[in-house]
């Protein structure tokens, strides 16, 4: 078999960011890594490719064996290649993301690898460029919150504007002044008001709301001016 001469050997990897919704915060999977280099320090679910692969077999391959995730769509974000990521050898790293609903994929995660959700906020110290792979995760997910229906996939079907407000908040990383964001929420015309109320967090209760789906796939725009500027995200 001919082989290209003189070239050096690079290993292929793949890592995944979990975002994950659990109703009230925006959160982040992380597992224990198994295996030296930074063994037992918390990772994103990473692995090698495998010569039979291709990313997208390999990416959910990872994430099954590490998690017990299953069905869930990854889409590709960007590859890592700085010569030092890696102090064992030369290795890129093509990393994927996801969001999900945190409740409706619980009962799938296995407890093998320790995998823990955390707040974005409150990210442990991560092994290799991780923390730089979900800082740029992060700012593709706010993009795409800004300018497609994504942010609904991670609520139920009916959901309080306190929740909407708290999902945005965690993806935006910003405080959001109450009444100005019911205000303008509500002004979209794209909300239906229930008449039942979730009464756990308080006695007065917040009114659930469902989206009007038919009425969203043409005006989802119309969230645009909810966080200033986000038409500019990137």
């Amino acid at each position: 078999m001919t082989r290209y001469s003189r070239q050096t050997r690079l290993l292929a990897a793949i890592d995944c960011i979990i975002f994950g919704f659990d109703g009230q915060e925006l959160k982040v999977l992380l597992i224990h890594r198994a295996f030296e280099p930074e063994k037992g320090k918390w990772s994103l679910m990473g692995g090698f490719i495998q010569p039979d692969e291709g990313f997208e077999e390999a990416a959910s391959r990872i994430l099954l064996q590490l998690t017990g995730l299953k069905g869930v769509y990854l889409e590709q974000l960007h590859a890592f290649g700085d010569p030092a990521r890696d102090p064992i050898e030369r290795t890129v790293s093509v990393a994927y993301f996801a969001l999900i609903d945190i409740h409706k994929y619980e009962k799938q995660l296995s407890e093998e690898y320790h995998p823990e959700w955390f707040p974005i906020g409150s990210i442990p110290k991560l092994i290799f460029d991780h923390a730089r792979i979900i800082e740029m995760g992060k700012e593709k997910l706010r993009y795409k919150a800004a300018l497609h229906p994504i942010l609904f996939e991670l609520l139920p079907e009916k959901f309080t504007i306190p929740q909407l407000q708290s999902l945005y908040e965690g993806i935006y990383e910003t405080g959001l002044d109450k009444r100005n964001f019911s205000r303008k929420v509500l002004s979209t015309g794209l909300l239906i008001k229930l008449k039942d109320k979730e009464k756990t967090s308080s006695k007065k209760g917040a009114f659930y709301y469902k989206l009007d789906k038919r009425r969203y796939q043409a005006k989802f725009q119309a969230f645009l001016n909810i966080i200033p500027n986000a038409h500019k995200l990137s």
